[in-house]
């Protein structure tokens, strides 16, 4: 234990995700030790991105504006929407290059244990977007494990009867990886997610 402002920051910092004690304390005193230019620099970026950045007021991403670049984009296919729980989702599929149609961002995952319920994600606000009846086609994005799954299960029954093509993405083995280190659940949706060759 530390004293006075050095433990708050210590314990500040540990109040983030993925940092425990050990690491909030070595980051407290890099921190410490740092160029106090770089620590005002660090300080400045915080309180900037919490006043400048909200959320996107059609899809949900991260933005400066009321819309984000996706949404502005004239280029990218309206009939087309990708389902994904949180706004580094959006980045990882747009690293692909691969989709080219909209996005909208639930903001989390229906997760019974943590009392996230349907009610508490952007659901009714992309049910909003499917009225006028321009989508065509709804892809569901969430992570592949027990809260998306049962997510994307969700949305699929509440879609089912608007008549939309609502597909999932593919989950299986990843390049590189060996059969004997996959666990049954990825190693089982590589089996019902096989494809023909083309030779």
């Amino acid at each position: 234990m530390y004293e006075g402002v050095v433990q708050d920051l210590i314990d500040e910092l540990g109040r983030l995700p993925g940092v425990g004690p050990k690491s909030a304390q070595r980051i407290a005193f890099h921190i410490l030790q740092a160029d106090p230019t770089d620590v005002r620099r660090l300080a400045h970026a915080l309180t900037e991105v919490k006043e400048k950045v909200r959320f996107c007021t059609v899809c949900g991403n991260v933005s400066e504006a009321d819309l984000c670049r996706v949404c502005q984009d004239a280029r990218r296919d309206p009939s087309l929407i990708c389902v994904v729980e949180e706004p580094k989702d959006v980045v990882a599929v747009e690293r692909t290059r691969e989709f080219r149609g909209r996005y909208h961002v639930l903001g989390g995952a229906i997760s019974p244990i943590e009392g996230v319920g349907p009610d508490d994600l952007r659901i009714r606000e992309l049910m909003q977007r499917l009225a006028d009846g321009t989508v065509t086609e709804l892809i569901l994005a969430t992570d592949p494990n027990l809260e998306g799954e049962a997510t994307a299960t969700y949305l699929a029954r509440l879609l089912k009867p608007m008549g939309l093509k609502v597909t999932r993405l593919a989950s299986g083995l990843p390049v590189g990886g060996d059969l004997e280190y996959a666990d049954e659940v990825t190693l089982g949706r590589a089996f019902e997610g096989r494809r023909l060759l083309d030779v």
